[in-house]
């Protein structure tokens, strides 16, 4: 076990959470880590409980006002188990290609499509950090775009991913090795840090400035190619390392490396586990999902715990939202 409390492998996850009530303890832990906290007169302290009742209802002993568990939460009003919900967070986040929905639907017994699709879209809605950090600052960051989709519903993803020199680099560098030693490939010097994902309407100059502003710490170095639209970061307070790369994938590999193979991991995960087969209008969330288990890749159980925190504080959209394109996910 993880000394957070959180379990760090599938036979700790399976012997933590064996049934709905331990889910619903460790949910109530999450959402109220100091107590249970009235959410009509902010009293502190133990409350009552109901035991016939289905779902968990916390009654304050000061003002005798009722409070659901999931309420307020990306599981509220579901009628879906709790162990469904927390299975779910474990399969999104602790495997790499991820879960479509039907792959989802299958593994949970579920009976209806439909609820597989609505878990997954509102576990994503827990995915977005609301005070995340800007990313930069000491690590040169690389920006580029590139088209998701197909012929006719093609979408511009512009990207922005840290460049981060691993501990070792130098003494890996003394050595000379080649890349590969004894037919073992070695780690490169240079490894992805933080990502940054989002779709945008176009590649004008408004559009792309907008996402560096909100997401790359001012008096970083940002790395791009020879774009108009990038031609004004300078007077933003970056600083800009511009090549004109003109489709030579020797230049492109050799200027901005960690960001093409954000890029293909993204369109490979797109097109392997869900077929290609995303909605516009859902794009930002998958792109979401994609830069949260990519930015916690190295600690996947870690992953699990931050999705049901952040999931406990949550809002998150309904069905009816989701298939009329109304709700907006978070970029």
């Amino acid at each position: 076990m993880d000394p957070r409390g959180f379990p760090t492998s599938l036979p700790e996850f399976q012997k933590v959470f064996p049934n709905d009530e331990a889910c619903a303890s460790y949910l109530e832990m999450m959402r109220w880590p100091n107590g249970f906290t009235c959410p009509k007169c902010n009293y502190v302290g133990k409350p009552y409980r109901f035991q016939t009742r289905s779902s968990v209802v916390l009654r304050c002993r000061e003002c005798k006002a009722n409070a659901s568990l999931t309420a307020g939460t990306v599981m509220q009003s579901t009628h879906t188990p709790l162990s469904t919900w927390f299975w779910g967070a474990y399969l999104v986040t602790t495997q790499t290609p991820g879960q479509s929905a039907l792959q989802f639907q299958r593994q949970l017994g579920l009976s209806r499509y439909e609820t597989a699709f609505q878990i997954l879209h509102k576990l994503r809605a827990g995915m977005v950090r609301p005070e995340r950090e800007q990313i930069g600052g000491e690590y040169p960051v690389e920006v580029d775009e590139t088209f998701i989709g197909g012929v006719h519903n093609k979408a511009i993803v512009v990207a922005a991913v840290e460049v981060r020199l691993r501990k070792d680099a130098e003494h890996r560098a003394a050595k000379h090795k080649e890349e590969h030693s004894g037919g073992v490939p070695l780690k490169k010097l240079i490894y992805a840090g933080r990502l940054r994902l989002r779709a945008v309407a176009g590649r004008s100059a408004d559009d792309l400035m907008t996402f560096i502003l909100e997401n790359v710490a001012k008096g970083t170095t940002i790395r791009t190619d020879a774009a108009q639209s990038y031609r004004s970061l300078p007077g933003f307070y970056y600083v800009h390392e511009q090549l004109k790369i003109a489709g030579d994938p020797e230049k492109a590999e050799a200027h901005l490396p960690m960001v093409h193979l954000v890029f293909s991991n993204l369109k490979t995960w797109i097109l392997g586990t869900h077929h290609g087969a995303i909605g516009p209008q859902h794009l930002q969330a998958y792109l979401n999902e994609f830069v949260f288990r990519f930015n916690r890749r190295f600690y996947p159980m870690t992953a699990f715990n931050s999705v049901l925190g952040l999931a406990a504080h949550a809002v998150s959209p309904t069905y009816a939202q989701l298939y009329s394109g109304e709700w907006r996910h978070a970029a």
